[in-house]
């Protein structure tokens, strides 16, 4: 265990903060230099790595990349920050992404109230005390008033628990849980299975090494090219004389990118002046494709010009037909599923070393001590690799064994699915706020801008309750349904529900509740909403102080 200079008040033999914040990625650093440079609180983040970084500490992969452009996947909370940073390419690599995130954190001097290899083994409330008891797996307990959740929404990795599968006498492995020492493919045989944004990433570069990869499909997906590059001297000066431009523009924008939807309809041009449009926005490459009309979500018939022009480009690049037809054997609308940007992820199919296997058609029986096998065969491999994605959005929370009051543990809260009010807090568990969760924009966005929203949200609303004496904050059950019922509204104005293996809807988890678990009503408006219920004295939330006589006063209801 690392352990930095923050010293805590002992209260019954253990360290008592004012804040413990779990995880020491993008949410989990910005939370910490708000509550302890900003407010003067006495801070303590936990993580389970033995360095920053979150999500980006743990995916290694090969190919790990961005897929927000590398000028706005960055803290805009800070010109300085951004004035003295330098990203080197459009779409920025794994150790980049890590490499700034110790920059950060080095210039802010974080590290010293970050302890380092150490995970949480669970968190419960103590409703006497009104602290919150924090176990880690060095049998330390800390204790705190207020409890923060940056874990990430894509940090809980989906091992499949395929049949035989620690039989296989081969090496295997998954994304995100990738060795940090690498992986050898040099002349192995290797089978990836899954080929979503990951996958998608992992394929290119595992065949430039593998004896051949075998590549199993289980659901086949758009992908765009990123149109990757090294970012120019000229655009480098440009961003850092347009900060300002750039922060109002991912702000106002619906999913925080730095450029906005276009307004016209698919159907508002010709279907040649609709091709070309295609065209231009293929050749720019990267998530900008999405932004060509602005109801590729809203109307099928609009997103099914957008679909057909993608499988038509895979006809185009994949030489074998039977293989592009696999390909191109999509089953659910356009960016209706996390939209992946590739760098010749098709052209890889144009190998001898590549092969595919359509698990449709096919279906995986079991994993053998040799490899893979399927109802049409055995594939003998000596690397496996899971691109399964993950327990997205809960999965990491609901691990950290958190217990609000009366003994209500957050699994029994959530059975039926995640339950929350602007994805920032839960009925049930005081003081606990979580960092981009189930209920708010989060994976739908460009991360950064997300986080920034919601930190900078909890750290005011710390800011009031230190300020006006206010003991715990919670919002009602009330709150809480009608903020369900209301994710599930705007989901469902959209298509983005009708792909049903989604794992936004918590479907590539056997056993997982089928709920929508993002706000789909874009990041701008998520922020005004929650602005409007700050500036309501915090509506929908019950904020209560402790009187000498130990009776709660409730001061918003």
């Amino acid at each position: 265990m690392t352990i930095g200079s923050t010293s805590a008040a002992k209260r019954d033999g253990a360290a008592q903060y004012d804040a413990v914040i779990i995880g020491a990625g993008f949410s989990g650093m910005y939370q910490l230099h708000l509550l302890r440079d900003r407010l003067g609180l006495n801070a303590r983040v936990i993580e389970r790595g033995d360095g920053v970084g979150g999500t980006w500490y743990w995916n290694r992969y090969p190919g790990a990349r961005c897929d927000s452009e590398s000028h706005s996947y960055s803290y805009y909370f800070s010109d300085e920050l951004l004035k003295e940073w330098e990203w080197s390419e459009r779409y920025p690599q794994q150790p980049e992404i890590v490499r700034y995130l110790n920059f950060v954190a080095d210039k802010l001097d974080l590290k010293r109230d970050i302890q380092f290899d150490t995970t949480v083994t669970g968190a419960v409330y103590d409703e006497k005390a009104n602290l919150w008891r924090v176990s880690t797996d060095d049998g330390e307990t800390v204790s705190a008033k207020y409890l923060i959740t940056a874990v990430g929404c894509l940090s809980s990795a989906n091992v499949p628990d395929i049949p035989g599968r620690d039989t296989f006498k081969g090496k295997w492995y998954h994304t995100g849980q990738w060795p940090h020492e690498g992986v050898d493919f040099t002349g192995k045989r290797v089978g990836q299975i899954g080929t979503g944004s990951t996958g998608i990433q992992a394929v290119p570069v595992i065949a430039e090494t593998a004896k051949h990869l075998t590549v199993f499909q289980r659901t086949a997906n758009y992908s765009i090219p990123a149109q990757n590059h090294p970012l120019s001297a000229e655009f480098k000066a440009w961003a850092k004389e347009n900060i300002d431009e750039i922060r109002q523009t991912m702000r106002a924008s619906t999913n925080g990118h730095p450029f906005l939807i276009n307004e016209r309809k698919v159907f508002d041009v010709s279907a040649e002046e609709r091709r070309k449009i295609y065209e231009k926005a293929w050749e720019v490459g990267g998530l900008r494709f999405r932004a060509s009309f602005n109801d590729l979500l809203l109307d099928k018939a609009a997103n099914d010009t957008a679909a057909d022009f993608l499988k038509s480009k895979i006809g185009e690049i994949v030489k074998d037909p039977e293989t592009a037809k696999n390909l191109a054997a999509i089953d659910h609308p356009f960016a209706t599923k996390r939209p992946p940007i590739d760098t010749g992820y098709f052209e890889a199919y144009n190998r001898d070393n590549v092969s595919l296997v359509n698990l449709r058609d096919t279906p995986i029986v079991e994993i053998t001590e040799n490899g893979v096998k399927t109802t049409d065969g055995e594939y003998e491999l000596d690397i496996i690799v899971f691109a399964t994605g993950f327990d997205a959005m809960t999965g990491s929370l609901l691990k950290l064994g958190i217990v609000g009051r009366d003994g209500v543990t957050l699994n029994k809260a959530w059975e039926a699915g995640p339950r929350t009010y602007l994805g920032i807090q839960a009925a049930g568990f005081p003081n606990m706020f979580t960092i981009t969760g189930p209920g708010s924009p989060s994976v739908l966005c460009n991360m950064p801008v997300a986080i920034e929203q919601h930190v900078e949200w909890v750290a005011d609303c710390i800011e009031t309750m230190e300020k006006d004496g206010i003991d715990r904050i919670e919002p009602t059950e009330e709150a809480v349904t009608g903020w369900v019922d209301h994710v599930n509204e705007v989901a469902n104005a959209t298509l983005l529900p009708q792909a049903g293996h989604s794992w936004y809807l918590g479907a590539n988890v056997p056993g997982k509740p089928r709920v929508f678990m993002p706000y789909a009503g874009g990041m701008a408006r998520f922020r005004g909403i929650c602005d409007e219920v700050a500036e309501k004295g915090y509506e929908g939330f019950v904020l209560s102080r402790d009187k000498a006589d130990s009776q709660a006063e409730a001061v918003n209801a």
